[in-house]
């Protein structure tokens, strides 16, 4: 908190900017205390109104939202802030937002990517040391005192030198990308455009990519276009050792194919933080030792929350200043 106490605040609480504060009832965030001194913020959830009355009536002139976590961000919602110009969401993915209608009206939306990059790409890596490795395998093992009776843990294989596709090369894409290069990885990627900067080989399709790696680390958006990016067919083109890593959204996988590829030995791992119905996640997957699950905590650290809290605070202070904006999310 003192971080942004010591920040240059607006002079008076008449002169504050007003932006609302869109969320779930349920979803409680250090922001409010934090941009408080700073900003007039409208919070429909604390009010007994119902959500559309409350915007009707005192949020018609908000040209700026804060978008927390996954609270739906409709059309509907849309609507009823005809002065609307910036969605600032707190979180990486932004398929909770109606983003045909951002884009009919030009408004802008930054997200928390730049916040996040670092910490999902660690995470993604250490699913992939870990289900090749077979680390929580090997815990598992000794905790429940089968060394002193089997003597042998399953062996897991080599992280070094493997192919490894990335399907989504944005920011957290390309900080995994850096972490497995130094393990000496060959990395490849596929996303929405090549990208002539980048030192990785670039597949059109992620069918292509899967059949040239060993495996896939999925960092990509959900969209209409990446709903079961990851099917059938290219779960056979990765192959019977291919492993497959999910730190994105969970539709991106199509979750009851994986399973029974994983069920039938013709997938040879999976590291998933993400699931098609969360918090749900299927059964069939807890007794498979190839296979290493997180509760969606890929984004969370200590200092990945202090730096979207910065973010949040320096993109809402840079809007009202006419400045430019960080981490600014490419509606296409």
């Amino acid at each position: 908190m003192a971080s942004y106490a010591n920040q240059e605040c607006f002079q008076s609480n008449d002169d504050h900017p007003m932006v609302l504060l869109h969320r779930l009832p349920s979803f409680n965030s250090p922001l409010k205390d934090i941009l408080q001194p700073h900003f007039h913020l409208l919070d429909p959830a604390d009010s007994p109104e119902p959500a559309s009355s409350f915007l009707s009536c005192h949020a018609k002139s908000v040209r700026a939202l804060i978008c927390i976590y996954n609270t739906p961000l409709s059309a509907e919602t849309l609507n009823l802030l005809p002065s609307l110009e910036l969605i600032v969401a707190t979180s990486a993915g932004v398929d909770h937002i109606d983003l045909e209608e951002c884009r009919c009206r030009g408004i802008i939306m930054t997200n928390a990517s730049t916040a996040f990059a670092e910490d999902a790409a660690d995470h993604a890596v250490a699913l992939l040391i870990d289900v090749c490795r077979r680390i929580s395998t090997a815990d598992r093992f000794v905790r429940g005192g089968l060394w002193p009776v089997k003597r042998d843990c399953p062996l897991g294989f080599k992280v070094g030198r493997k192919r490894v596709g990335i399907v989504g090369l944005g920011r957290i894409g390309l900080e995994v990308g850096k972490r497995l290069e130094a393990f000496g990885c060959s990395i490849a990627y596929n996303s929405r455009k090549k990208m002539p900067s980048v030192p990785f080989s670039y597949h059109a399709n992620v069918l292509d990519l899967a059949e040239d790696s060993d495996a896939l680390i999925l960092c990509c958006s959900l969209t209409e276009q990446t709903h079961h990016i990851i099917n059938k067919d290219v779960l056979e083109a990765l192959g019977k050792e291919g492993v497959i890593i999910n730190v994105g959204r969970g539709a991106l996988i199509d979750e009851k194919v994986l399973v029974q590829f994983l069920l039938r030995g013709d997938t040879g791992g999976a590291g998933l933080d993400v699931f098609e119905s969360e918090p749900d996640v299927p059964r069939e997957l807890f007794e498979l030792d190839n296979v290493v699950l997180s509760p969606h905590r890929a984004i969370f650290t200590s200092e990945s929350l202090e730096a979207l809290h910065q973010l949040v605070f320096t993109n809402l202070k840079a809007f009202f200043s006419n400045k430019p904006l960080q981490s600014v999310f490419q509606i296409e």
